[in-house]
């Protein structure tokens, strides 16, 4: 397995270095990319493909009476993001799993917001994982995709190339899939290269 292929599932030594630098280069990112999901400061949120954990510790910070729960299917991911978010299991404020995005244990409409930062490019089934993160939803809550790799440039080809298993979705086409599992109101965002999707589910408050 080549060092690349721990962006998809992080395994061993490479594993925990990969994620490392995972959580210092997709700050940016992230960063901006939250400034499009809207949450109160009690909200329920879910990351899924939650990675070395820096985007749990900042929905933590940003729902300081939440609940921040964590999926990923790399159990060194999922070690790695329970270490940076020990304070808050310890207060009973975060939980981070392993899984599949596309069959998730949690009940349904529990989540106030759901976060995907980095990782719909390796969702094996995209239509299903959209299905199961429209179930777990509240209705009326926000699914936030956040990609670093917009599909628009030749470039994005390489890192598919270099990454087995490794999709680089249009907007357009994560508007269809999102659009076919039940969202609504899809709005997109781009700045350089980066993209930003949110998508709400129907019912809830008008």
């Amino acid at each position: 397995m080549s060092f690349f292929e721990n962006t998809r599932k992080p395994v061993g030594l490479g594993g925990k270095i990969m994620l490392a630098m995972m959580n210092l280069g997709h700050s940016p990112v992230a960063r901006w990319g939250l400034r499009f999901l809207e949450l109160t400061p009690d909200a329920k949120v879910l990351d899924c493909g939650c990675g070395g954990g820096a985007n749990i510790k900042r929905l933590l910070k940003k729902c300081p009476e939440g609940i921040v729960k964590g999926i990923d299917y790399s159990p060194v991911s999922v070690e790695k993001s329970q270490k940076v978010n020990e304070a808050a299991i310890a207060e009973g404020r975060c939980t981070v799993l392993q899984g599949s995005v596309a069959d998730m244990i949690f009940v349904g409409d529990w989540f106030d917001a759901v976060t995907a930062f980095e990782t719909v490019y390796f969702w094996p089934d995209l239509p299903q994982c959209f299905r199961e993160v429209y179930r777990v939803l509240k209705p009326g809550g926000t699914l936030l995709i956040c990609n670093e790799s917009n599909g628009d440039t030749d470039k994005d080809e390489k890192w598919t190339e270099i990454i087995g298993g490794m999709t680089i979705y249009k907007d357009t086409e994560l508007k269809t899939y999102l659009e076919q599992a039940g969202f609504h109101d899809v709005q997109i965002h781009k700045k350089k290269s980066w993209l930003c999707v949110t998508a709400l589910k129907r019912g809830g408050k008008s």
